[in-house]
């Protein structure tokens, strides 16, 4: 009797609802993982997030391809948005805007590794962006895609690169909010149901409301820019607002607030 009340206490425990401060202790934990990998493990996890993202895009490029543009149909399409994101996160993927959390997270209890998320950073984000351009090319290079649907994709790039730059500043900063908060979410979730539900309400929302995300629209702006459609200039300028917002709205929004829980529990 008392080793049945032992497990079910135990098994109380682990569904009760964790504290700031433990989601605060999971994601350290996941930083010093991701920071002690090597270079190599670290580009090619970029390259595929990178790639994987490209998954947003094209699933609400091809619903758009078939439904057409009425707000119904766009409603529809934006459902599949998360795709990408749920495919990266759950498959442990490095996407640079979760790395505005888990590292820095980090560095704020620990100054010693700053350099390491410096490293962190420097090779995952154009790694991110090499897998975006791989998704791009093998949308507008090949015949891999429909030309209703490669149609489609170029003009959401070319849509979501089009704002102005205070516009789209802030849209990232929303965005990075946004995609910080799922990665400190799932980091406190039980489950794989839970950690989809909370990726796939929470992105479902960056898409519908086209918040700028400087890795998941690089794929549609990209392949805006192969089929002529925007010049390399442009998505330059528009990756450096969309990164500069993302890290702004995941480190101030979320890190910085959230550590700031965690720690005056």
């Amino acid at each position: 009797m008392p080793t049945e009340l032992s497990a079910s206490s135990s098994t109380q425990q682990d569904l009760d609802r964790p504290t700031a401060n433990q989601i605060y202790e999971q994601v350290s934990r996941n930083a010093r993982r991701e920071l002690a990998r090597p270079s190599s493990a670290l580009a090619v996890s970029g390259i595929v997030g990178g790639l994987t993202m490209g998954l947003t895009g094209l699933s609400v490029s091809a619903v758009t391809a078939q439904l057409g543009q009425s707000p119904t149909a766009q409603f529809i399409a934006f459902l599949l948005y998360p795709m990408g994101f749920m495919a990266v996160i759950l498959g442990r993927g490095q996407l640079f805007t979760e790395n505005t959390l888990y590292p820095v997270a980090l560095i704020l209890a620990e100054r010693r590794y700053f350099l390491a998320t410096l490293r962190l950073w420097g090779i995952v984000f154009p790694s991110n962006i090499a897998g975006a351009l791989l998704f791009a090319m093998l949308c507008a290079r090949t015949k891999a895609l429909q030309p209703e649907i490669l149609a489609a994709m170029a003009q959401f790039g070319v849509t979501a690169a089009s704002p102005s730059a205070k516009h789209v500043f802030w849209s990232a900063v929303v965005g990075g909010w946004i995609i910080a908060l799922v990665a400190w979410l799932v980091s406190g979730s039980h489950s794989i149901t839970g950690s989809v539900a909370l990726i796939w309400s929470l992105t479902f929302i960056v898409g519908l409301g086209h918040f700028a995300h400087c890795i998941a629209t690089s794929g549609e702006i990209l392949a805006a820019v192969l089929t002529n459609k925007l010049t390399v200039l442009a998505y330059l300028k528009w990756l450096s607002l969309a990164t500069a917002g993302n890290v702004t709205g995941g480190v101030v929004l979320v890190t910085l607030l959230e550590y700031g829980q965690a720690k005056l529990e």
